[in-house]
């Protein structure tokens, strides 16, 4: 007789996803909560964050993120704090904005490095933002350079 086999629920990133922490001015993916995420409940990742990370080769994501707890002035603009949070993935800087988490609790929608981010996505961005009445924070183009 043949036994009943379980299937489990795999979570992983996306294929565009960067793999390992990188180095300074290296690709990161730029990251919104999914559905599945507890916003409401949750200790780590608060409402505007902007949120950076890698793959790992558990098929779990490392992620960085900044929310301007402390209302920072200059980290009023949600590129400002994926900037942030990215600045202190590349430098390995001790943080506790930092998480490893599985991966479909998070959202790619678009790439950070170190000439600006590139959101693939805008519109899911404009979705986070909404819910976290922080649109004002919004970039204006979906292509946001830090250089010229």
């Amino acid at each position: 007789m043949s036994q009943e086999k379980n299937i489990t629920e795999v979570s992983t990133y996306g294929k565009d996803t960067p793999v390992g922490r990188p180095d300074t001015d290296g690709r990161a993916g730029v990251f919104v909560p999914t559905g599945a995420f507890d916003l409401e409940n949750t200790t780590t990742i608060r409402k505007g964050a902007g949120i950076v990370g890698y793959g790992n080769p558990d098929g779990s994501l490392t992620v960085y993120f900044e929310a301007n707890r402390f209302e920072d002035s200059s980290l009023h603009k949600w590129e400002n704090k994926a900037r942030k949070a990215y600045d202190r993935m590349v430098m390995g800087a001790p943080t506790v904005s930092k998480a490893k988490m599985d991966a479909k609790l998070v959202e790619q929608i678009g790439i950070i490095d170190g000439r600006g981010i590139n959101l693939k996505l805008p519109d899911r961005l404009q979705q986070w933002l909404s819910v976290s009445d922080a649109l004002d924070t919004a970039p204006a183009e979906a292509i946001v350079q830090w250089r010229k």
